[in-house]
């Protein structure tokens, strides 16, 4: 397929800088057929107003983040609203000092929908509830805006869905914030809707601020940013969504944490986030985090040094290696094979060289040969990643595309002095033999 030339800059260049880009996946995806699978079927809970979570596992570079980009893609197109955090000693899922607080206020920034997938979507999110409540009343009653009755039937319209979060924890706030935006925009008072998104947003420092602009007497902390999470669960539902997908990445921070006990305290978090999700505490919420196998299978310092956590998500006895389990609540990923590789890189070539404008130069040979060469580095077998060999395909491509002296078979034989002897004509090369020209 043509790629737009915009969508095409931000593949190459973010997959040339090791990240994610977050347009264009749709280009370049290869396999993680079972995987995705799995997500979407969580997916399907989620919309029919259950709730889901999911730890996905993997090797740096091995195509986690890439994963969870997938997923944000396709819930968005499936009228979910996603928002999405990365950890960081100054983000954690609770802390003494804001740190809490922080990945609250990142989901809320991050706040995504299918018009806006740029994130920044509360405010867009907030008056698209509110028109379509006011087009709905006007189509269901047969009234007009002018007429006397209309603003009642719009307001008891307002409170249906005011009322479906009014029970749960810090609910009435919630609503009385949600009214309150609604008449605001009645009235044509900017200033009081844009306090009202400020303290949905977390940024009210203390009560007394709060109360002083909003009466309102209580505001976001470390300690509830969660709740608040599942009232916009609850909330978005009733505005006309599917629910709310968070997607959780880098969770090694939190592993990183040198203190014992606050460690403690966020596997708490998780514990309670993964007990709501199973129990049917949440509703129309669907959760979905990354990290490393360490961060995760570490008895010392990891999510299994929380016992609760432990008991929950380690293999049962039959587990073994070599079969897969996308029912559990820990989904590991594979490597990709060498022939999903093949495909990947081939398509990366695609765009490149229709993005700078030159016929291509590799042959499917050079990109077998390629991808023999990559697997068969030093240490290689074991370690290698997509990331990095993407990186290093991109740079051939640069190479080559820059520099017509050059040659690719030159440089991959280069390359071939570093390979390991005894892969150079073993598991690698059987790897390919379909592809044998």
């Amino acid at each position: 397929m043509k790629v737009p030339k915009r969508i095409a800059t931000a593949v190459i260049n973010s997959l040339k800088g090791g990240v994610v880009p977050r347009v264009g996946l749709p280009y370049i995806t290869v396999g993680r057929e079972a995987e995705i699978g799995a997500l979407l079927h969580d997916i399907d809970i989620v919309a029919d107003g259950g709730a889901s979570f999911r730890f996905i596992v993997g090797k740096y570079g091995s195509g986690k983040s890439f994963l969870l980009q997938i997923i944000r893609n396709y819930v968005m197109d499936r009228n979910f609203v996603v928002v999405d955090a990365d950890l960081s000693p100054e983000r954690r899922l609770h802390g003494t000092r804001g740190q809490g607080l922080a990945t609250y206020k990142e989901l809320i920034r991050n706040m995504s929908t299918k018009t806006r997938p740029e994130g920044g979507a509360l405010t867009l999110i907030l008056d698209r509830w509110i028109s379509n409540v006011q087009s709905e009343a006007a189509t269901s009653s047969g009234l007009s805006p002018e007429d006397a009755g209309f603003a009642r039937e719009v307001e008891r319209r307002i409170h249906e869905v005011v009322n479906s979060v009014n029970e749960m924890v810090h609910g009435f706030d919630f609503s009385k914030l949600l009214v309150m935006y609604y008449r605001a925009t009645l009235d044509g008072d900017d200033e009081k809707k844009a306090a009202v998104v400020k303290w949905f947003r977390g940024e009210y420092a203390t009560k007394s601020e709060a109360r002083a602009e909003l009466g309102v007497g209580i505001v976001i902390t470390d300690d509830d940013w969660y709740e608040y999470i599942k009232l916009f669960a609850a909330f978005l539902r009733g505005a006309g969504y599917a629910g709310l997908v968070i997607l959780v990445d880098e969770l090694v921070n939190i592993y990183k944490i040198p203190n014992s006990i606050t460690r403690q305290y966020n596997y708490e978090k998780i514990l309670t986030m993964y007990n709501d999700a199973l129990q049917g505490k949440a509703r129309h919420l669907g959760i979905v985090m990354c990290g490393t196998p360490q961060c995760i299978e570490d008895p010392r310092r990891g999510i299994f040094s929380y016992e609760a956590l432990r008991s929950r998500l380690q293999d049962g006895r039959f587990s073994r290696e070599g079969v897969t389990d996308m029912l559990s609540p820990v989904i590991k990923l594979p490597p990709l094979t060498y022939e999903e590789m093949l495909v990947l890189i081939e398509k990366l070539a695609a765009i490149h060289a229709d993005l700078y404008e030159y016929n291509p130069v590799l042959t499917q040979d050079d990109m077998i040969n390629f991808i023999k060469i990559e697997f068969s580095r030093i240490g290689a077998d074991k370690n290698i990643t997509p990331r990095e060999i993407i990186r290093d395909f991109i740079e051939v491509l640069n190479i080559v595309s820059q520099n017509p002296s050059v040659t690719v078979a030159d440089l991959l034989a280069e390359q071939a002095f570093f390979a390991k002897p005894e892969l150079e004509s073993g598991p690698v090369e059987k790897g390919f033999e379909e592809f044998e020209i």
